[in-house]
């Protein structure tokens, strides 16, 4: 499976009104030149999952947005609801299968039609499905096909607050976001972090070379901010002050200079962003570098940005200096952690509660980025805030 960065833009949600979704679903299909067959496809996908997000859910929201690699482009869904859950996901997919006296084929047919299709759902809690479209002659087809799906390493999910003031276009302001871009480092790699069952030599003891197990927590190995070798991406997300068409600009200029920057330390970049802020309002930024080959995490936060390395069972929070960049910031520090294999890397604004527990969420770790920001989002936003989220995983 080749692992990609996508974009995403034209980010429009429904919630009250969800059979809107399809015909802004037609139009952005269209005007990215999927062809007739496939826009016809794409749009009978998110049809019915509004018609199951009517039908079944407490409460329900599409999410419609274009994404893009470096050579192809497409369109890409995010169904979420509060619940009921489905017990049994495997059976809730099978054709005939229906607790509302339809058919039954509507999940199943949306999976058959997508490129790339995930669902995760908890009983009790909720649902949050994914299903993405590319033009049919673009060969990023499904695993079982010929070439296989290429799967996003960092995804986010942003959603503005209720009754958000909207811009000239007609959509509503959003003061959160993020974006990600890769970096191949040059300077010689950092030895790894050694693995938990490893051992590293007691101080107290070291001229009789005696060892001690290593500790649980890693954090306690040397660290160092020197640049690693190999495979790297920058990540940041931006939490504009305050809400609407003010906070939206700060926002993307500081996706402007992550995107087209060279830096590549989280302190220079954050340097770049706070440079690109001058004249803004400000905001809370946090960038990250991850290293999957060092397996580590180069961190520099400024303001209210929740940042954390979450496995099944733990989560390992990070934290920020105080300051608004582009107005006032301390001076920068960057802090390196291990990334234990098969975590995740969570970011996310105070649109979100801190409040959520990975072992409240079985098994949302073992899905796709997107689905994972969208359960996350779902759980803990604040409709009351603008919100974003950001997850990687999969490179490590």
């Amino acid at each position: 499976m080749s692992l990609v960065l996508l974009e995403s833009e034209d980010v429009a949600w429904f919630r009250d009104d969800l059979n809107a979704a399809r015909g802004v679903a037609s139009r952005l299909a269209r005007r990215i030149g999927l062809g007739e067959h496939r826009v016809g496809e794409a749009v009978l996908a998110v049809s019915e999952a509004a018609s199951n997000l009517a039908k079944h859910a407490v409460s329900g929201a599409i999410v419609l947005r274009i994404v893009r690699t470096e050579q192809h482009i497409g369109l890409e869904f995010l169904a979420l609801d509060d619940g009921p859950g489905m017990a049994d996901v495997a059976a809730s997919m099978r054709d005939g299968r229906s607790t509302a006296g339809t058919l039954g084929i509507g999940l199943g047919m949306i999976t058959r039609l997508a490129d790339t299709f995930d669902l995760h759902s908890i009983p009790g809690q909720g649902t949050v499905m994914l299903a993405r479209f590319w033009p049919r002659d673009s060969r990023l087809r499904r695993p079982s096909a010929r070439h296989a799906s290429p799967e996003s390493v960092v995804a986010g999910v942003t959603r503005c607050i209720s009754g958000a003031q909207t811009v000239e276009d007609g959509r509503p302001a959003c003061g959160d976001g993020w974006a990600a871009r890769w970096d191949t480092a040059e300077t010689p790699a950092p030895a790894p972090w050694p693995a938990p069952h490893d051992a590293v030599p007691d101080a107290r003891t070291s001229a009789q070379g005696r060892t001690v197990p290593r500790p649980d927590r890693l954090a306690a190995a040397p660290v160092s901010t020197a640049l690693g070798v190999g495979r790297a991406v920058l990540v940041m997300l931006c939490d504009g002050l305050g809400h609407g068409p003010l906070a939206e600009i700060a926002t993307q200029a500081a996706i402007r200079a992550i995107r087209t920057g060279r830096s590549r330390s989280p302190e220079e970049v954050m340097t770049d962003i706070h440079q690109a802020l001058a004249g803004t309002r400000g905001a809370a930024v946090a960038v990250a570098r991850i290293e999957p080959d060092c397996r580590r995490v180069l961190f520099c936060g400024v303001g209210n940005i929740a940042a954390a390395i979450v496995t099944p069972t733990s989560k390992t929070s990070l934290a920020s200096q105080p300051g608004i960049v582009g107005h006032r910031i301390p001076i920068l520090r960057t802090t390196t952690h291990p990334l234990p294999a098969g975590s995740t890397w969570v970011m996310h604004s105070d649109g979100l509660t801190q409040r959520w527990n990975p072992q409240d969420l079985p098994g949302l770790l073992e899905h796709t980025p997107p689905v994972i920001a969208g359960h996350l989002l779902r759980t803990a936003g604040k409709h009351h805030d603008d919100a974003s989220i950001l997850v990687a995983k999969g490179m490590w």
